[in-house]
């Protein structure tokens, strides 16, 4: 008999945890969410993971590859920067249209 208050005692000590951190809570809101959803997903686990913000996959290949995705569009936007500098300096040393056009 000792032993299912030991269990129970457990059980409550975490389902009081849960409570606290508000995880029952937030999976509750997330549920329901799917159960008053018209149209049902093919993926219920998807659409938990979705509403719980864990949609990204957690591969490392993706994460490199976001990062990576990162580091280009930083060089991209330098690079445009700097093109537009070129230009301008360029600007500064060519004969305006017109008097190209006279030659």
């Amino acid at each position: 008999m000792a032993h299912y208050k030991a269990a129970d005692s457990k059980r409550e000590q975490f389902r009081r945890y849960l409570e606290k951190s508000r995880v029952l809570d937030t999976l509750t809101k997330v549920l329901v969410a799917l159960y008053e959803e018209p149209e049902k997903p093919n993926s219920a686990l998807d659409f938990l993971k979705h509403h719980l913000g864990a949609a990204t996959p957690e591969n490392p290949e993706i994460e490199l590859l976001c990062l990576e995705l990162a580091e280009m569009k930083e060089k991209y936007e330098a690079i445009v920067e700097e093109n537009k500098k070129l230009k301008t300096n360029l600007a500064q040393y060519e004969p305006p249209q017109e008097e190209k056009r006279a030659e």
